[in-house]
């Protein structure tokens, strides 16, 4: 029975290590997320400048950006954008923790400045993956999708008390 016990207890102990280890996993610190910060910060300005290796180093070595994988395919995505007077304005992003790092959600307006005053030509969604490497924090993965814009379909404003 001591050995039944002692064996239960141990495999107890275990399990709620296991767990506390899990939960450090899915938190972000305050230096977490100023550092997956920049790279929001950073991502419209070497994008459009046209620094196409100081885009790629935004990502992972095997991140991913649409179709474009890879370091070599992100640079050369970069160096292939025709020049344009379109700027990429993203809003505040959302980042939330996750096991294998975090994901972030971020609307992006695509405004053109040659207009005056400028124009807001398209919205989309940025839905990333992001993980923390020996480089610090990058883009596994970055999706360019459809913003939801219908109003229809947003909840109705709460009612004041």
């Amino acid at each position: 029975m001591t050995t039944r016990r002692l064996a239960l207890t141990a495999l107890i102990g275990a399990l709620a290590f296991a767990g506390a280890a899990q939960a450090q996993t899915s938190r972000l610190t305050a230096d977490d997320y100023a550092e997956i910060l920049q790279l929001y910060f950073q991502y419209p300005i070497l994008l459009d400048g046209g620094d196409a290796e100081g885009y790629a180093n935004l990502f992972t070595d095997d991140g991913s950006f649409g179709n474009n994988v890879g370091r070599a395919a992100l640079i050369a995505f970069v160096k292939g954008r025709a020049p344009s007077t379109v700027r990429h304005a993203p809003l505040t992003p959302m980042i939330t923790a996750t096991p294998e790092g975090a994901k972030g959600v971020v609307m992006n307006l695509f405004v053109d400045v040659a207009q005056a005053p400028a124009v807001v030509t398209r919205v989309s969604q940025y839905n990333d993956t992001l993980v923390k490497t020996p480089r610090g924090w990058r883009f596994k993965t970055r999706v360019n999708g459809t913003a939801n814009l219908n109003p229809a379909a947003a909840p109705a404003p709460a009612q004041p008390r």
